[in-house]
């Protein structure tokens, strides 16, 4: 295995995803890549306790500033980067529907393995709206490394 995309998300969480993805990537000698969805425009105006030297941005959500938005996700990126301290990791960002996308990007730059956090979501929320860890498991052909990011 060469190649391991790591997906981030903006949960605090993904600190952990991020640590043990690069660490199980660095044991294999691995190229990474950073992913992130530009999905859902509510995220952005989350403000979090700093993780990863990213502090989050708090501006009141207008859903004409696209741009900026996009400028918010790659600094996160960025900073995720720096925050490793290592060689060979590249970023990307997409826009649309984050399972699809996560699948498409694998598919596209031929990863080994896609690393992604299990957030613990209530039941009534996983059959009414499912995760993106379960449609991505789903629909995938390429090996997932799930990392259990819930408090239980």
């Amino acid at each position: 295995m060469k190649k391991v995309l790591i997906t981030l998300d903006y949960n605090p969480n993904s600190e952990k995803v991020v640590n043990m993805g690069y660490e199980l990537a660095q044991l294999m000698q691995a190229e990474v890549c950073l992913f992130h969805v530009l999905a859902e425009v509510r995220y952005y105006g989350m403000q979090y306790e700093p993780f990863m030297g990213y502090e989050g941005y708090a501006f009141p959500v207008d859903y004409k500033i696209q741009e900026e938005f996009v400028k918010v996700a790659q600094d996160y990126l960025d900073k995720t980067k720096t925050h490793l301290k290592g060689d060979n990791i590249s970023t990307r960002m997409e826009e649309g529907d984050t399972a699809k996308k996560i699948l498409e990007y694998a598919e596209e730059w031929k990863a080994d393995l896609i690393v992604m956090g299990a957030h613990s979501h209530g039941t009534l929320e996983k059959i009414f709206l499912g995760t993106v860890a379960s449609s991505v498991l789903e629909r995938t052909k390429i090996p997932v490394y799930m990392i259990p990011t819930g408090e239980k």
